[in-house]
């Protein structure tokens, strides 16, 4: 199937809630040619909300509560974007969205869908923001129990909003925290939206807890020690929950779309009162069949957004989402034990639970058993030697460079540099030039892209190409651009470049060397490269300098190789391809003006820390004794390279052993793992390391420089 179509339409997901999951996963299924996708949230999960009271309860683990969209948008072709929506301007058609690594940025879209759900904060209430937990968003509460329950615990606790969430919350909440007494505390009357039976059942479920229920009552204020009621009643609390009067985000005001008490109308269509947006789950308001907010609309609809969001792109008819008017209500209890209200009807028992979590992990399973696409079968005929480079998908980053010894010997046969002025060519990380009188360093990057975003491979690979400046010692002077866009229509063409040279400009006006032109072209994927300028004030840092005894330092951890190889084929988890996003995105400028004495330095890339440390024992005359127990590892790295996952530059790379002892620890691998963006790699005086240590967070000693030759020795 042919996968290489130019895009014309951008549709942008708003939020990870369930229904844009679940249009995820369908994506990923029947992908729409021409449509580029992407989802807008703030984190790389998103917890589902029927498993949070048995997560609360200590019946699930947190991974089993996450659905894990990073692994969802590899599997849909989509890009992820991290960050919060704050505003649409529907004139311009673009998203305002404060991005986790790249601050303030703007998405073009053709189409947009609202999945952005609800939040329980109380703003009004005086001091809920300094001592209250709201329940929703999810992710929060989630995190928050975690942490809660880790603590030093003395009291007992408090929710406050006596309907069905409010009332599952407190009984999960006791059970969780051992049989804590809880408060449950209403304004009016305790599930009263419930039929009798399935209030008394809960009644004594709630009970059966060591839930108290406080009804007919207004809170006036929230304090460290607990809950202040206007009558005069304090109840003691250490947490205090918001489950009551869950409202819509207010920044949802200033769209200029219809809204029912905050919330966006939309018709049978899912479409608001702009046609080019859509709205679904707890955030929309059905104007045509107004219903309770409930995760089973949300499940439900999926399948018709999924259908109106292509026709939207392709000019299709669109589909009618009529909602069931009454559906199977499943309450848990705390224990394993549930409630089921339907028709006016209710039943209790162990049963009730075991059916819900069937249910909840079906759901589960949907979204996480997700399989690779199949690499294409090799032709019968076919020349010899194919098979062992087709057998792993190409990796993007310092993954898809020339291995080191195919670079070192092609590099060899150029001839000799007959300039004065060139006083460092092939070989260093950088050329340095002699220019009237002024020595400046000239050096050259260019990745391939490994993530769908335009705007975080530009910050990334601009960090990437500053590495070897600053490697030098050199103060960053220039840059200039050279982009190759996949195929897009000139309107999306527009739109990535707007975001590449943004996010490219911001990273390099903060490094004091703003881009001053450059070359752009087209071909079948996203690469991103600089050429770097700097200008060295002093001797600077090359790979000649490092002398026996000096102290080896490494500014980043490693890993960013496998995790990206892994995420490629959905074995990583999300939660670890953001860590190695986030590493790749953090600059060197500090760290490097820190080194600015160090005898050696390098930047840890392409050839992993194998190859890099060799080129300075090589250099310098020396070799070098490295801990394996001290070097700084990302999340998930190591179990990755246990399981077999590996870049593809990385068996190249591991030519390098031949001048190693290595320990015999499967662990060692991560030394011939391709880093993007990598640390700063320093030999430095011995005295001066601790000092360098403390300025540097995350710096870590990794071990020393011996006497040469040029072998490394791994302990």
């Amino acid at each position: 199937m042919r996968d290489d179509w130019p895009a014309t339409r951008d549709i942008v997901l708003i939020g990870g809630g369930h229904t844009h999951a679940l249009v995820l996963r369908r994506w990923g299924m029947d992908p729409l040619p021409g449509a580029r996708l992407t989802l807008v949230n703030p984190g790389p999960t998103a917890p589902y909300t029927g498993m949070l009271p048995g997560f609360v309860a200590g019946h699930y683990d947190r991974d089993e509560l996450d659905i894990d969209l990073v692994r969802l948008a590899r599997f849909a072709g989509a890009r992820i974007v991290l960050g919060h929506a704050t505003a649409i301007d529907r004139a311009a058609g673009t998203i305002a969205v404060e991005d986790r690594f790249l601050g303030p940025r703007t998405i073009g879209y053709d189409t947009a869908s609202l999945d952005i759900g609800i939040h329980s904060d109380m703003p009004h209430l005086p001091g809920f923001a300094d001592h209250g937990l709201p329940a929703k968003p999810l992710d929060r509460f989630a995190t928050a129990w975690a942490a809660w329950r880790k603590g030093d615990r003395q009291g007992g606790m408090a929710v406050i909003g006596g309907g069905v969430g409010g009332a599952e919350l407190a009984m999960a909440m006791s059970f969780g925290a051992g049989g804590a007494p809880v408060t449950l505390i209403e304004r009016d009357r305790a599930l009263s939206g419930l039929p009798p039976r399935a209030r008394a059942h809960l009644g004594r479920e709630l009970a059966r807890n060591r839930v108290t229920v406080v009804d007919g009552a207004n809170v006036r204020r929230v304090t460290a020690r607990g809950v202040d009621l206007d009558d005069g009643r304090h109840i003691d609390a250490d947490l205090v929950v918001g489950a009551s009067g869950a409202r819509p985000y207010g920044w949802l005001d200033g769209i200029g779309l219809a809204l029912t008490d905050g919330y966006v109308d939309v018709g049978p269509s899912l479409q608001t009162s702009d046609p080019a947006i859509f709205a679904v789950g707890d955030c929309a308001h059905l104007t045509h069949a107004p219903r309770p907010k409930a995760g089973v609309f949300a499940v439900r609809q999926a399948p018709v957004l999924f259908a109106n969001l292509r026709a939207a792109a392709t000019g299709r008819p669109m589909r009618a989402y009529r909602p069931q008017r009454d559906y199977l209500k499943l309450i848990s209890t705390g224990r394993k034990s549930a409630v089921a209200v339907r028709s006016g009807r209710a039943a209790r028992g162990v049963p009730l639970w075991h059916l819900k979590d069937r249910i909840d992990r079906r759901f589960m399973s949907r979204l996480g058993d997700l399989a690779p696409m199949a690499r294409p079968a090799l032709p019968r005929e076919h020349a010899r030697g194919l098979e062992r480079h087709v057998a792993q998908a190409p990796c993007g980053g310092c993954g898809a460079k020339v291995g080191r010894g195919t670079l070192a010997r092609a590099l060899a046969a150029l001839p000799q540099v007959g300039r004065a002025d060139v006083e460092a060519g092939a070989g260093d990380d950088a050329a340095i030039l002699a220019v009237g009188g002024v020595r400046q360093v000239l050096t050259v990057d260019q990745i391939r892209a490994f993530c769908d975003d335009p705007g975080l491979m530009a910050r990334i690979a601009a960090l990437h190409a500053l590495g070897d400046c600053l490697a030098m010692g050199a103060r960053p002077q220039a840059a200039l651009s050279v982009l190759t866009l996949p195929r897009l229509s000139p309107r999306l063409e527009g739109r990535t470049l707007e975001e590449i040279l943004a996010a490219a400009g911001a990273v390099f006006e903060a490094a004091g060397a703003p881009i001053v032109g450059g070359h752009s072209a087209t071909g079948p994927e996203l690469q991103a490269g600089f050429t770097v300028a700097g200008l060295l004030d002093g001797p600077g840092a090359r790979l000649s300098g490092a002398r026996p005894g000096d102290a080896l330092l490494l500014t980043k951890p490693l890993g960013t190789g496998v995790i990206l190889a892994a995420e490629m084929a959905l074995a990583a988890r999300g939660s670890e391809a953001v860590a190695a996003w986030a590493a790749m995105a953090t600059p060197q400028d500090a760290a490097a003006a820190a080194l600015a004495g160090a005898r050696a330095m390098t930047d840890v890339t392409g050839f992993g820390l194998a190859g890099h440390l060799l080129g300075i024992c090589e250099a310098s005359g020396t070799g070098a004794r490295i801990a394996l127990g001290a070097l700084p590892i990302l999340p998930g790295a190591a179990r990755l390279l246990e399981r077999g996952h590996r870049s593809t530059l990385h068996a190249q790379n591991r030519d390098a052993a031949t001048a190693m002892d290595l320990a015999a620890d499967p662990l060692a691998e991560i030394l011939f793992d391709p880093q993007t963006a990598g640390g700063l790699l320093a030999a430095v005086p011995p005295q001066d390391a601790e000092a360098l240590l403390s300025r540097l967070p995350g710096t870590a000693r990794i071990g020393e420089v011996v006497p040469g030759p040029a072998r490394i020795r791994v302990v």
